[in-house]
């Protein structure tokens, strides 16, 4: 019968064994791949009774087909061209008072701009775009502005698709583009927008209200400055009232950029055609 090598005292003055040793190595392990297994097991148990398949964090709905429209989707914050272009956009309107005011002054200059609307605010103030809309682009921002991020995807295409049959019924044109609210785009939204056929568009450069409280002249001389060939502008024709100062330099705005050689484009335009020209604007 042999008897192990002590091995040196450890600060405590145990000794520890060579088979003491290796049976607590053995046990460690074993402990380590039961944890493992439990964590796996335990992952799992809890993703069955999250809403993943079809959830906002999922661009998959299900294990049968899936109706994807053409299959893919474009996202898209801004264009690769040289040439001095620039998309002018507005969200969340119809509104009175804003969207009126943006409506006259873009057509004293004729400027086009891509009106990303809310349908629950078309449907309600219809008038204020009805016939005013032919030199512009429409896209769909949702049907109340909620944030289609934390929705399900059901959940974000019944309200795409509310918002875009109040869009094409209103304007007599179907949106083609989306806005997501906040630009939050969860799983639940792409697969909403490729189901659509939209294209999903964001944007480059925002106007930058909060800056410049009751200066619009200073607001407009910044934005000026800080476009480049190819921006998405984003701005407001709704919201709290320090946004009105973006809307009362906007004269000055397009005057400022067309001074610096700047031609106004709807965004399918910008896209469509990156690197070509445009007359007008």
């Amino acid at each position: 019968m042999g008897v192990d090598r002590a091995e040196p005292a450890g600060p405590g003055g145990r000794g520890w064994g060579r088979r003491r040793v290796l049976g607590g190595g053995a046990l460690l392990a074993g402990g380590v791949a039961l944890g493992a297994a439990g964590m796996s097991q335990g992952a799992w148990l809890a993703d069955r009774h999250l809403p993943l398949s079809g959830g906002p964090a999922s661009a998959t709905v299900g294990n049968r087909r899936q109706d994807v429209g053409s299959g893919g989707l474009q996202v898209v914050w801004h264009a690769p061209t040289t040439r001095r272009l620039v998309a002018l956009t507005f969200d969340d309107g119809p509104l009175p008072r804003w969207t009126p005011t943006v409506l006259d002054t873009l057509d004293t200059h004729a400027v086009p701009a891509t009106f990303f609307l809310v349908g629950e605010r078309v449907r309600r103030h219809a008038g204020l775009i009805r016939g005013r809309l032919a030199r512009h682009e429409v896209g769909n921002h949702s049907w109340r502005h909620r944030d289609l991020a934390r929705l399900a995807a059901a959940d974000v295409h019944d309200d795409l698709r509310r918002s875009h049959e109040a869009i094409a019924e209103v304007t007599g044109t179907p949106p083609r583009l989306l806005r997501p609210p906040y630009g939050h785009l969860g799983g639940g939204v792409l697969h909403a927008a490729v189901r659509l056929d939209y294209r999903v568009v964001l944007w480059s450069l925002q106007m930058v209200e909060g800056e410049y409280p009751d200066d619009p002249a200073g607001h407009a001389r910044r934005i000026v400055s800080d476009v480049v060939p190819g921006t998405i502008l984003l701005a407001h024709d709704a919201g709290p009232e320090n946004r009105q100062v973006a809307l009362r330099g906007l004269a000055a705005m397009i005057t400022g950029l067309r001074a610096r050689g700047y031609t106004f484009v709807t965004v399918s335009e910008l896209l469509a055609h990156p690197t070509g020209s445009r007359t007008g604007g």
